[in-house]
């Protein structure tokens, strides 16, 4: 068996692969192989046409949108991805970009670096604590409620949640308070997390109108895909102080261009998406499509 493998995956997964597979790093040798493991490649009509044996493609994290998957489906290919064994780390790094939005920590260390003088009570480091607030959830899945929980149980807060699946019952059994539309979760929450996945009908699902409907001292938190967010709109409503904050794990272009506005702001925190760079979460999910792999081909 032949796998093409041209990015990064755990050390111990990647010696499982090799001790079972063959392992392909060149392009020009991508008509032999019989796998491919995915992590950032748009695997197009294109590509396939050139791996003219591919059976399987593993998904190295969640998303299936860097895959053609009508093309795929048309050839038999089987496409899986890894979407349980990141969750815990995509939920902490929530956790931590709420926090260091609602309590100014990465302003506090841009400041303390350009060696502001800082008094004991800083008016442009104050912040709020959690207890009490809303985290709202659009999109309920295993991310969210694994980051729902943490807030709850953890910091004291309400949460409410909206996704086209959730219905009454199932919010009830995870403690979440129904929301019927997108728009009530945006009204009503104080921390509102983006957690969909990308397809036609979630792109720039969060425009302008949508930010409009959010909270003045509301924070917005994106762990899930940069195009769910209209990075414009985004740029437009912090600029000019519609809502408080925002914290983005994903971008249109990642890693974000140095000219990407949002960098500029002050009330905007960025992270290269490293919400499942975790020791632990790497050798759960590269064990995970090797032995994917394995299984299917």
């Amino acid at each position: 068996m032949k796998v093409f493998l041209c990015e990064f995956i755990h050390s111990e997964a990647r010696k499982y692969l090799e001790m079972n597979a063959e392992i392909i790093s060149d392009w020009n040798k991508i008509n032999e192989v019989d796998a491919i493991i995915n992590r950032n490649l748009q695997i197009t009509k294109e590509t396939m046409d050139k791996a003219k044996n591919l059976k399987v493609i593993a998904i190295h994290g969640t998303g299936i949108d860097g895959v053609d998957m009508d093309e795929a489906k048309k050839r038999g290919i089987h496409v899986f991805s890894t979407p349980h064994q990141n969750a815990d780390s995509v939920a902490e790094l929530i956790v931590g970009l709420t926090l260091s939005l609602t309590r100014k920590i990465s302003l506090a260390g841009k400041l303390i670096g350009e060696g502001r003088e800082i008094d004991n009570a800083p008016s442009e480091l104050k912040g709020i604590e959690l207890r009490q607030k809303t985290f709202g959830l659009i999109g309920v899945g295993d991310i969210a409620i694994r980051a729902a929980k943490i807030m709850k149980y953890g910091f004291g807060m309400n949460v409410i949640g909206y996704s086209r699946s959730l219905t009454k019952e199932k919010a009830k059994e995870l403690e979440i308070e129904y929301c019927s539309s997108i728009e009530e979760v945006l009204r009503s929450s104080d921390i509102v997390n983006i957690g969909v996945p990308l397809n036609n009908s979630t792109v720039n699902m969060i425009n302008n109108e949508k930010i409009k409907l959010m909270k003045k001292t509301a924070y917005l938190i994106n762990t899930s895909r940069g195009k769910v967010v209209d990075e414009k709109a985004l740029y437009n409503a912090l600029k000019n102080k519609h809502i408080a904050g925002a914290a983005c794990d994903v971008f249109v272009t990642e890693p974000p261009t140095l000219d990407n506005p949002l960098l500029s702001l002050n009330n905007f925190v960025a992270t290269p998406h490293i919400g499942a760079n975790t020791d632990e979460a790497l050798y759960r999910v590269g064990m995970a499509v090797v032995k994917g792999i394995l299984e299917k081909v």
